[in-house]
């Protein structure tokens, strides 16, 4: 069973990864920090449309900070999805603005709802952390997904992730008939992704699972919603979503489902799939891991500890070489080209 050490706290921004950010038109100057919303008056608890308490609360401001706050959120809305095209807010409206307050950096989920169609759409402030940057251009890079982010100053911005969350999907939509096969090999996949870019903490709060129809079946995928534990644990376990508790009920259906050389087959398949998006990124990859390697963003006792279980895992000193997680991590990948 995977453990988190204890709250990890988040590490300031540094001149190195904010070029980067920079280069890429990640950086952008926007109307509004994350410190404004913190000054709401009042709160209310946020329930599921199953009557749970949805950890969150959604809050509201007085009259005087509110208009401020919806209209900067609105130009923040177009800056993230549209590139900054201010023509399309006219008719939209800030519907509601809930706050996480169980979670490390407390974000905020602002909803967004198109006035002429009642579509609507979410978006997150948070603390800019830079373990949480480097998770999302990570996940650009080497896995399926991509994600929209700005940062400016300490406030990141975070587009929406869609998908059924992962704890709902097992306690509600296991219930239902789902495609076994199919469900197992993702979570394979998904598990061999987190552990070759080393993202940790991946038990079913922090992914969601998105269901689309195939042509006689559905097809599943595993997303990652938190980033903030990407290079930071110590320990090689934590890298692995087969080893948190949670996801026990997913790991129960591969073990009847799959046979060893099966899952041996998929975790080859995405390693190689892996490689070939890092050989088609690899300028994007050289620059943020120029930023990442010099990077202080775990404890030195984290680093010592996972060079040295992953040297053990892998059979490769090399790993003994490293001096930071950026370090750890680069080994990590050249391990998928041998």
């Amino acid at each position: 069973m995977a453990l988190i050490s204890k709250k990890k706290v988040p590490y300031r921004i540094s001149e190195k990864l904010r070029r980067f950010l920079h280069k890429y038109s990640k950086e952008i100057a926007i109307p509004l920090q994350y410190q404004d919303l913190c000054r709401y008056i009042g709160a209310t608890t946020l329930y599921d449309r199953y009557g749970d308490d949805t950890l969150w609360l959604s809050v509201y401001y007085s009259q005087s900070d509110q208009e401020y706050i919806f209209g900067s959120l609105k130009k923040i809305y177009a800056l993230l999805k549209i590139d900054g095209n201010m023509s399309v807010i006219d008719h939209l409206m800030v519907d509601r603005i809930d706050i996480c307050t169980y979670g490390n950096t407390r974000p905020f989920r602002v909803r967004i709802v198109n006035k002429i169609n009642d579509n609507f759409d979410y978006f997150y402030v948070k603390i800019a952390d830079a373990s949480r940057v480097y998770g999302l251009e990570i996940e650009d890079i080497m896995s399926p997904n991509r994600v929209r982010y700005l940062v400016h100053k300490d406030t990141l911005i975070e587009e929406h992730i869609i998908g059924i969350p992962g704890d709902q999907f097992i306690k509600y939509n296991l219930l239902e008939e789902v495609n076994k096969i199919r469900l197992a090999k993702e979570f394979i996949k998904f598990n061999e992704r987190c552990f070759v870019r080393l993202l940790g903490d991946m038990h079913s709060s922090n992914f969601v699972v998105d269901i689309t129809p195939d042509f006689e079946e559905m097809h599943y995928r595993i997303r990652a919603i938190d980033f903030d534990q990407q290079s930071y644990e110590g320990r090689k376990n934590v890298y692995l979503p087969q080893y948190f508790k949670q996801n026990n009920p997913l790991l129960k259906i591969g073990f009847e489902v799959l046979t060893y050389e099966s899952v041996r087959q998929y975790q080859l398949e995405e390693r190689s799939l892996i490689a070939n998006r890092l050989r088609a990124s690899r300028y994007l990859l050289r620059d943020i891991m120029g930023a990442m390697m010099p990077d202080e963003i775990a404890p030195t006792n984290n680093v010592i500890n996972l060079r040295e279980e992953l040297a053990q895992h892998y059979n490769n000193v090399k790993f003994l070489r490293a001096n930071s997680m950026g370090d750890i991590l680069k080994e990590s990948l050249k391990q998928l080209f041998r």
